[in-house]
């Protein structure tokens, strides 16, 4: 499975950080996923082997312009490309009215149909290829969700041990077996897949967060998650600083989180502007430092453009050509 980061910035984008994207896939997939299309997402789409014409699905997590203000310009580039594949939209419901307002006042034409799913507490799909998605409820200035990514298919693994010594020899019957088929030997034995397959490893669980200022509202998709992706939009000094309006995490409560939940990877973004690489004041090294001295698990601090791989063993890396 592969992710790549378009946009990490919270609220406005940065010289070094557009807001908030990322790209989804499915090993080997045509098809991809957008989760958030803030403004300028497209630019940064363009800087990266995806394309507007093999995405599937876009999953918004709440209707605030720094996760949905790209979407317009995107959809609209689509359909000058002459896409002509259906595209779902998921999100709150204000998303499709917000699409539909701006298509009506702008006369914009699309020569593919769009479909629009309604998020709400408890949704799932398991329609589209690679993934059954589910959605849950965060807690935000406006309706805020997470999507959770589950690995659709499992590879099957043949016990080769047991088939040569049953005496089953190799050819083309073992990738029937593989398939799932039974086959029948020139000595007349039925030989059953279901007794060569061994048992299948976990299935692939990624959460992919909005905005929200109570991680353990993921508590119960966290037991078995590979990878949970959530803001950290400030260091808990300043977040004490801004108080509770704005409604979202710090560092060391999302890490706090991922480090009780037991998820053994954690990548955090959406960070706020004031966080500078280098120079005077709040910088992004104080925000991993205090994530850090709250998980010990595998962290990383989202760029834009980065991509990272979670492997079938659930182990993630970041790509070495990012």
């Amino acid at each position: 499975m592969e992710l790549q980061f378009l946009g990490t910035s919270s609220g406005t984008p940065s010289r070094a950080r557009n807001v908030a994207g990322l790209a989804l896939r499915a090993t080997g997939s045509k098809s991809w996923y957008l989760v958030d299309c803030g403004e300028g997402t497209q630019h940064r789409i363009l800087r990266t082997h995806y394309s507007p014409m093999s995405l599937r699905a876009i999953f918004i997590t709440h209707i605030h312009g720094d996760h949905c203000y790209g979407l317009p310009g995107l959809l609209a580039s689509a359909g000058l490309l002459n896409r002509s594949e259906p595209l779902l939209i998921a999100g709150p419901p204000a998303v499709e009215r917000f699409v539909r307002g701006v298509m009506e006042s702008t006369e914009l034409r699309l020569p593919y149909p769009l479909e629009f799913a309604a998020i709400e507490p408890g949704w799932t799909t398991a329609t589209l290829p690679d993934f059954r998605i589910e959605a849950t409820a965060l807690s935000h200035r406006v309706p805020s969700f997470a999507f959770t990514f589950i690995e659709k298919s499992v590879e099957r693994r043949l016990d080769r041990a047991k088939l040569e010594r049953d005496g089953i020899a190799s050819g083309p019957g073992w990738g029937q077996l593989q398939r799932g088929e039974d086959i029948d030997l020139p000595d007349c034995r039925v030989v059953r897949s279901a007794d060569y397959i061994l048992p299948g490893r976990r299935q692939r669980k990624i959460i992919v967060a909005g905005d929200n200022d109570t991680p353990a509202l993921l508590a119960a998709q966290a037991e078995d998650a590979h990878l949970l992706v959530h803001e950290a939009t400030y260091t808990e000094e300043v977040l004490q600083k801004v108080g509770p309006g704005p409604q979202h995490s710090s560092a060391r409560a999302t890490a706090a989180f991922a480090e009780a939940a037991g998820i053994p990877n954690l990548i955090l973004t959406h960070f706020s502007p004031r966080y500078q690489q280098v120079g005077n004041g709040p910088s992004m090294a104080d925000v991993e430092a205090e994530a850090r001295a709250a998980y010990t698990g595998n962290m990383f601090l989202a760029s834009d453009l980065q991509r990272y791989t979670l492997d079938r063993q659930g182990a993630l890396g970041l790509l070495a050509d990012t």
